[in-house]
């Protein structure tokens, strides 16, 4: 998939020849769609190299990556210092699941290819809605297990540990949509997608934004 877990050098130095194609097919502008909703201080999830970091919009005051895996965090600090965004901005070393901030001190959280990969989702979702301000927003592209009745759903369980094994930690059968809602966000922004140029297992997504509790 299209996002990592800690300690992949390999991984990490072949990602964005890996998504390149997706990237031309597509993916850029799914991107750029997603992030266009952002505002305010935002706190980017599981950076990696750095894909989003120039699509951020004006409206963006300060924007904070977070970024596990310390050699996709050295690419990106590389991207970011060779190519500053118009804003201030800070890479943290830090996985989703225990975010180093004050509760109430984010407008906007952007996930992008990253809920499949970290180790505890639900754990994730409430570490978001804790670090959001009420009137915050979750802006998200994710990919997630196909919620349709045919058989790709089985597919995606059958695969998860191999595709795993070669796509940096990756779970391709996650239910995110009913992670998000279970954690109390309204779910109701979020809409249908699907990713370009991706093998079928990873292919159904969910694009939009999410309000957390209480917002």
């Amino acid at each position: 998939m299209i996002a990592v877990m800690a300690g992949h050098p390999l991984f990490a130095a072949l990602y964005d020849r890996m998504t390149a194609r997706a990237e031309r097919a597509g993916l850029a502008d799914l991107r750029a769609s997603v992030l266009a909703q952002a505002t305010g201080r935002t706190l980017e999830l599981g950076a990696g190299t750095g894909a989003n970091a120039a699509r951020y919009p004006a409206a963006v005051t300060e924007l904070v990556l977070t970024e596990p895996d310390p050699h996709m965090a050295r690419r990106l600090r590389e991207k970011l210092a060779a190519s500053p965004p118009p804003f201030a901005y800070e890479v943290v070393e830090s996985g989703a699941e225990e975010l180093p901030f004050d509760g109430d001190s984010f407008d906007t959280v952007a996930s992008t290819l990253v809920l499949c990969t970290v180790a505890d989702p639900a754990r994730t979702a409430r570490e978001v809605a804790r670090v959001l301000r009420p009137d915050g927003r979750l802006v998200l592209l994710e990919h997630i297990r196909d919620p349709g009745d045919g058989g790709l759903g089985r597919w995606q369980d059958r695969l998860r540990r191999p595709w795993g094994w070669v796509a940096g930690g990756c779970r391709p059968n996650r239910d995110t949509l009913g992670t998000l809602a279970v954690a109390g966000f309204d779910v109701s922004g979020l809409e249908p997608a699907e990713l370009p140029a991706a093998p079928p297992i990873v292919r159904p997504a969910i694009r939009g934004s999410a309000a957390p509790p209480g917002g």
